[in-house]
């Protein structure tokens, strides 16, 4: 009787909220998936119960890769994503290195304003970042947008590897530094390996906002073959006031992939690297 209570008490206080949230979570990617595989006279029946498929059909899959460039948006999009992370990481650790581990003058100054940058609306910043590319005639090109995404990743990659380098025992780092290493390569020896997690964190965040970032994508690629998969479905999947829903929960579905895979593999780091609590004294 009362290991029957325990786990009654359990299953409310414990599963029963777990349940309610993994519904809530998973529902939109279930709600894509069959509008995905439905055929258009289930999609617009009113007859017919919107969360059951009785006709599953892949012709949405097939529309999808055969009359849009949505192979090319998903390797543009790749490689935007994997370019803009490296970068954001490498300045990120460049500026929140010696503002963790150095004192200067001014050290503080530059933390707060790297936090304020970071801050910033993204709307303000589009129309300068606009003429700059303008001038730099790169209008159109994947370049306009790899060097736009780092101005919005590296102030939040910098400030969260900022309190992970904190973390590092200083100890650490002066040992290497008797032993005959330089500054650099105790950073590289010593902080960067017990910060692995901090820098998946952050590499996650950034890769995952690159892929799915919508303004500047919009603005800088207006040809299809430059385009990236959150861009390139909305301008060509949507028609004036018609709307190709199957389609589009097919391209939302499979851009969704990539991001899905790299939390399976990496969440543990991320939890890690957002809790900043892995490195101890």
């Amino acid at each position: 009787m009362v290991g029957g209570k325990g786990l009654g008490a359990r299953t409310l206080r414990l599963y029963l909220p777990l349940g309610f949230f993994l519904v809530a979570m998973l529902f939109p990617f279930y709600w894509m998936a069959i509008t995905s595989i439905k055929p258009n006279r289930e999609l617009y029946s009113q007859k017919i119960m919107p969360l059951i498929v009785h006709q599953p059909t892949l012709t949405h899959y097939i529309e999808l890769f055969d009359g849009t460039n949505f192979l090319t948006w998903t390797y543009n999009t790749m490689l935007v994503a994997v370019v803009t992370t490296v970068i954001s990481l490498v300045l990120g650790v460049m500026v929140g290195y010696p503002l963790a581990r150095m004192n200067f003058p001014g050290a503080a100054i530059v933390a707060i304003g790297v936090a304020a940058t970071y801050l910033v609306p993204q709307p303000l910043l589009f129309i300068p970042m606009a003429d700059i590319i303008n001038r730099l005639d790169l209008g159109n090109t994947l370049s306009a947008v790899m060097l736009t995404y780092p101005t919005l990743l590296i102030p939040f990659c910098a400030w969260l590897l900022m309190g992970y380098f904190k973390s590092v025992p200083r100890e650490l780092e002066e040992a290497a530094r008797i032993d005959g290493a330089s500054r650099f390569q105790a950073m590289m020896r010593v902080v960067l390996p017990l910060c692995t997690p901090g820098l998946l964190s952050a590499g996650i965040f950034a890769f995952t906002l690159a892929q799915n970032e919508f303004l500047y994508a919009l603005i800088f690629l207006t040809k299809s073959e430059v385009r990236t998969v959150p861009v390139g479905a909305i301008t060509e999947l949507i028609r004036g006031d018609v709307f190709y829903w199957g389609q589009l929960m097919a391209a939302a579905l499979l851009g969704s992939i990539p991001v899905a895979i790299i939390y399976s593999f990496f969440v543990d780091y991320y939890v890690a690297g957002l809790t900043a609590g892995s490195v101890k004294n």
